[in-house]
């Protein structure tokens, strides 16, 4: 579905964003493939991986999803965006609140508008376990994102635009997160635990861009995806990083939780379960006709899908593998 197309990925510098592009490029031949993003020195840095003398196809744009006016240039003649581009710290966020409502919410109503204007044939926004039942300020502005995404679809009116999201799990190695912590910690000989009961989904970096170039080529707009991923101790985690380390107990950090989320007990209602995923159907009654002919079952009601409870549980060994 991506020859001779041509693709946006905002935030496309960042960790999902090199990724999908090495997997596109490898693939496909695309038209044109667009990285939008706001730092020039990534995407200096990013062209000598991939340079536009070897990739024709490729091009990148100084943006910000803040900028509408922006937005509407970069998007004219686009056929799929992809959105990956957000503020993602957690600690960042609470300390920053309104630059993360600026980036995270108000960048996605930019590119809803900009998409529908510009005739954009579907848009799949980048969602964070964090956005179901948040209780930090990026999980809520996630949340409002998807939200804003899905209600994307009802916008539209008379044009072809479809608004999807996928929402997924921690990913490994990505940039932030608690491996590259953990290897520069080990040199010290101890490494910090918040809880030894945490639990976490775990995506690798390919897992994660497959499953969204799936989603984006199936997607009939709407649906929040899913995926059936495994979840991982974080004492497991440490354990497989550095065996001999000291561990020291510190608590959970504010914003936190013992257990992620991605498929609350309040929205088993909504949600249908396939082989390999699930998808949380939208609320608006009148998207019914487009999931009457999934093969998806519905999940029990009081389902939850959530890493403390989840029964494909990483082991030390397999994490080790994993990394």
């Amino acid at each position: 579905m991506f020859n001779d197309k041509v693709i946006l990925i905002t935030g496309g510098t960042g960790s999902f964003g090199k990724k999908c592009t090495e997997v596109i490029l490898t693939r496909y031949k695309p038209k044109r493939l667009i990285i939008f993003s706001r730092d020039e020195l990534k995407q200096f840095e990013m062209a000598q991986q991939f340079p536009e003398s070897k990739y024709s196809c490729i091009r990148y744009f100084i943006g910000d999803v803040r900028d509408q006016e922006r937005l509407y240039r970069a998007f004219h003649g686009v056929d799929y965006v992809i959105h990956a581009a957000a503020l993602k710290q957690v600690p960042a966020a609470e300390y920053n609140p309104f630059e993360a409502i600026k980036t995270n919410i108000l960048g996605a109503q930019n590119i809803i508008n900009a998409a529908i204007d510009q005739k954009i044939k579907k848009v799949l926004a980048l969602s964070t376990d964090k956005a179901a039942n948040p209780i930090n300020l990026y999980g809520a502005t996630k949340l409002c994102s998807d939200k804003l995404f899905i209600a994307g679809n009802a916008y539209v009116g008379m044009e072809d635009t479809m608004f999807s999201v996928v929402r997924y799990g921690n990913v490994v190695g990505s940039r932030g997160s608690v491996i590259p912590f953990f290897l520069k910690q080990k040199e010290t000989g101890t490494l910090p635990i918040t809880d030894p009961r945490m639990t976490r989904f775990w995506i690798t970096l390919d897992q994660g861009v497959d499953f969204v170039l799936s989603c984006l080529d199936r997607m009939v707009g709407g649906e929040l995806f899913v995926p059936k991923i495994p979840s991982m101790n974080i004492l497991d985690l440490a354990k497989a990083i550095a065996p001999d380390c000291k561990l020291e107990i510190v608590g959970i950090r504010p914003g936190e939780k013992l257990h992620e989320i991605m498929v609350p007990r309040d929205e088993a209602r909504k949600t249908l379960e396939f082989k390999d995923h699930f998808i949380i159907q939208p609320d608006f009654k009148f998207f019914a006709d487009r999931f009457r002919n999934r093969e998806g079952k519905p999940v029990p009601e009081d389902f939850e899908y959530s890493s403390g409870a989840n029964s494909w549980i990483l082991s030390i060994e397999e994490l080790r593998k994993m990394l």
